[in-house]
């Protein structure tokens, strides 16, 4: 079935004695697509991908990858299908080099003849001959994108790759995922990093409580909200308190910004509140609304997070 998707997921379901971890996940990721698998922590985004890799068993619902079940095909239905849920791991005291000629070895077929260009892929050929246990966190993962490299796959499923870097592991983690996905490479990403998904990724499903909130397009679910007022301004906290007081619809984002929804004459009138305040503002641009606004307004409120009731246990597919 070579036309069929990626990853079909129709009513995954996971209950734990009396809780749902996850409830009723519907999940199409098409070829080419670079699919942003949003959610709080705790949302049951794990949960979910185990099911979909067929790492656990459903209670309810199917998935399938490729066209094939992971429950009933076994090993054939991850033909195709690399990557890593939560966290690569590798053996300390061996060099990246053995620990993918292990991998290799275990894979079978052509896997140990690409081991350099997976290398190459990850900028780690000359770091190669070191041992992992002397590598960052960010090497560490850049070496599971190169495990899961070693299967030429089709379908590469990474569950929080920039967890834990800095700045620049996470800039050089998006780039080489960029470059993956410019290659032909379909990506399934997992995060709670909502400009790393707005920069990468051209569709999206957003997950609250074990449940899909939103599935589709990107650009689509960013255009339904029409246009945000963004503020940068000096005292960010009292102009949020200000605009609060006023009754107006606006949140906190990155550095000294806050984002806003009113019309021209409550933004108007906003900035002459914040002037005789003796709050400046350093900049006022209209543009649409971030996807960090709009995860917010989708996933704030209502019931409270219910954590992945699976056990941590890391899990890898590569």
């Amino acid at each position: 079935m070579s036309d069929a998707r990626p990853i079909e997921a129709r009513g995954l379901t996971k209950v734990y004695g009396e809780r749902r971890a996850v409830d009723g996940v519907d999940v199409t990721v098409e070829a080419g697509d670079v699919y942003g698998y949003l959610g709080p922590n705790g949302a049951g985004k794990t949960t979910s991908l185990r099911m979909m890799l067929g790492l656990i068993r459903p209670t309810e619902g199917q998935a399938l990858l490729f066209g094939k079940d992971p429950l009933t095909a076994g090993a054939r239905a991850l033909d195709g299908v690399a990557g890593f849920v939560e966290a690569p791991r590798f053996y300390p005291y061996l060099t990246a080099r053995k620990n993918l000629e292990l991998l290799a070895a275990f894979d079978g077929g052509d896997a140990r003849t690409v081991i350099d260009e997976a290398l190459d892929a990850v900028d780690l050929a000359d770091r190669a001959g070191d041992r992992v246990g002397g590598y960052s966190h960010g090497m560490k993962q850049r070496l599971g994108i190169a495990a899961a490299l070693l299967r030429r796959p089709r379908l590469l499923i990474l569950d929080e790759p920039t967890t834990g870097l800095d700045p620049a592991g996470m800039r050089d983690m998006r780039d080489l995922v960029r470059r993956l996905a410019s290659d032909g490479l379909t990506v399934l990403l997992s995060s709670h990093l909502m400009a790393e998904v707005e920069e990468l990724c051209n569709r999206v499903a957003i997950i609250r409580t074990g449940t899909i909130l939103y599935e589709g397009q990107l650009d689509a679910l960013l255009r339904s909200h029409g246009q945000s007022r963004r503020l940068r301004v000096t005292d960010p906290q009292r102009a949020l308190q200000l605009g609060l007081k006023r009754g107006l619809t606006l949140r906190r984002s990155e550095g000294d910004g806050l984002e806003l929804e009113a019309d021209d004459e409550d933004v108007t009138a906003f900035t002459v509140a914040l002037g005789a305040a003796g709050v400046g503002i350093r900049e006022l641009t209209t543009g649409r609304a971030s996807l960090e606004h709009l995860f917010f307004e989708l996933t704030e409120g209502g019931a409270e997070e219910q954590g992945d009731a699976a056990p941590a246990e890391q899990v890898a597919v590569a």
